[in-house]
């Protein structure tokens, strides 16, 4: 008997502690059973608020043997991250970080805050509706290198999307259950470029089926598109909203041919451009109403504030501003703290890396630009993929206009005319359907919508997943 019974109670024991290891391995497995246990989980990040999903960060090797990775930073969807889409986000410039901009002063769960020091919680990120991945590329924009220096000077739009499209297979490598995924592209600026370039690359290579990737749309904010109509469209914008007088607007319209392939052998134009360019140094282009930054502890040289153009080159000027300037400055003192480089993988804390939200050598340095992606929206457009695109209606560097302007090369036949959209009872702006197309405005917004509407932008961004229209009714 007591045989019997110490047999059972050994028996139970073994049961209970099966069924506990059991319990500890499923919840294991259930929480990495969409990511990959890869040593890049972001456990201690200074100053974070507390969340209930978990985020990745740190490096994917695109080439072995020179040495070249791409840093990254993932968030996963705040509920139910399995059953969400995965949004791979590019800022543009060319030079300038999608984790500095677009994860922690636009559409991330964590915003820098004002002091530098640490970040805050964002109520309107777009983690809330998919699993979101921003990539710094390419190499030489932020916390992304090279060990082979000569790379630095071969950058340009091919370089770049080939980069980012071996990034993705190998961050698949790294987290293989969003292979099979829904996967859409988003960015802003000169990401008009990367993201289309990217788009194109991964349907030509879909042929193949161990490289396909589900790609079902792009979504872009006040894309660089064709250099001649967004040249067109910064300059009528210019003078529709008294940034430049009717003369400098008459020379220009009179002297510029932004077709041609050198615009500024015409001294005519090149000083009415210049003119321009002049005019935008006393605003931020990125939101003509509102102020620039003047702290003297944020800048320590208004040179840096000053717009910079190649005139041997049709490259779009660029300065670095946007919603509140000094919000650039803020995210270099936070992403430059040991303990933060540390945590995000970057470096080990000790022999840091030099961060920062833009590299000018990289822009002035660009090899390699397609002047228009027109074509390539027609190839998209021909094999089914959603295409949105936003502008906010305050943003001088890449107008609506522009915008508009390249829309009406594509001349797409127009399914839904021109009507406002809604968010909390108020016009958000105005959108027009295409087949294959929709285009949308944010009204009182500039270049980097998501800083000006973030509330806005999330319902927006909503609808682009769900591919249904931005809503239609108060």
């Amino acid at each position: 008997m007591n045989y019997n019974m110490t047999s059972f109670y050994a028996f139970v024991l073994l049961v209970l502690f099966l069924s506990s290891l059991n319990l500890v391995f499923s919840s294991k497995h259930r929480k990495l059973s969409y990511v990959g246990d890869n040593g890049d989980l972001v456990t201690n990040l200074p100053g974070q608020p507390p969340v209930d999903f978990q985020h990745y960060a740190g490096y994917v090797t695109v080439n072995e043997t020179n040495g070249r990775a791409l840093f990254y930073w993932f968030f996963e969807a705040m509920t139910k991250p399995e059953e969400k889409p995965l949004v791979l986000w590019l800022n543009g410039g060319p030079g300038c970080s999608s984790v500095g901009y677009g994860a922690t002063q636009e559409i991330g769960p964590f915003l820098v805050d004002t002091d530098g020091k640490g970040i805050k919680f964002n109520n309107f990120s777009w983690n809330k509706e998919a699993n979101m991945l921003f990539l710094e590329s390419p190499i030489g924009v932020g916390f992304s290198y090279s060990n082979t220096t000569s790379e630095y000077a071969q950058l340009g739009d091919d370089f770049t999307a080939n980069d980012a499209y071996t990034f993705l297979h190998n961050w698949f490598i790294k987290y293989p259950s969003y292979r099979t995924r829904e996967f859409y592209i988003a960015g802003e600026s000169y990401a008009g470029k990367y993201v289309p370039e990217l788009a194109e690359l991964i349907i030509d290579r879909n042929n193949n089926p161990s490289l396909h990737i589900d790609l079902k749309g792009i979504l872009l904010g006040n894309p660089e598109t064709s250099y001649a109509e967004d040249w067109l469209g910064m300059v009528d914008y210019a003078w529709s909203h008294a940034v430049i007088s009717d003369e400098t607007y008459k020379k220009i319209r009179r002297s510029c041919e932004f077709n041609s392939s050198d615009p500024w052998k015409n001294k005519e134009c090149t000083q009415g451009v210049d003119e321009v360019l002049k005019q935008y140094n006393e605003i931020d282009i990125y939101s003509l109403y509102t102020s620039v930054c003047f702290a003297s502890t944020a800048r320590s040289n208004d040179q840096s504030m000053k717009m910079t153009m190649k005139h041997s080159s049709l490259m779009i000027p660029r300065i670095m501003g946007g919603y509140d300037p000094c919000l650039d400055d803020y995210a270099k003192a936070f992403y430059n703290k040991p303990d933060v480089q540390k945590a995000l993988h970057a470096s080990d804390g000790h022999n840091l890396r030099n961060w920062s939200i833009c590299n000018n050598d990289i822009f002035t340095g660009w090899k390699q630009s397609k002047p228009s992606v027109i074509p390539i929206y027609k190839k998209l457009i021909s094999v089914g993929l959603r295409i949105w695109l936003y502008s906010g209606d305050t943003d001088g560097r890449v107008p609506v206009l522009s915008t508009r302007y390249s829309l009406s090369i594509l001349d797409l036949p127009i399914t839904k005319q021109w009507s406002p959209w809604y968010h909390e009872k108020e016009v958000s702006g105005w959108y027009q359907e295409y087949e294959g197309l929709t285009f949308a405005t944010f009204r009182g917004a500039g270049h980097a919508v998501p800083c000006f509407k973030p509330s806005n932008s999330l319902a927006f961004f909503t609808s682009f997943l769900l591919g249904e229209s931005p809503p239609s009714t108060r």
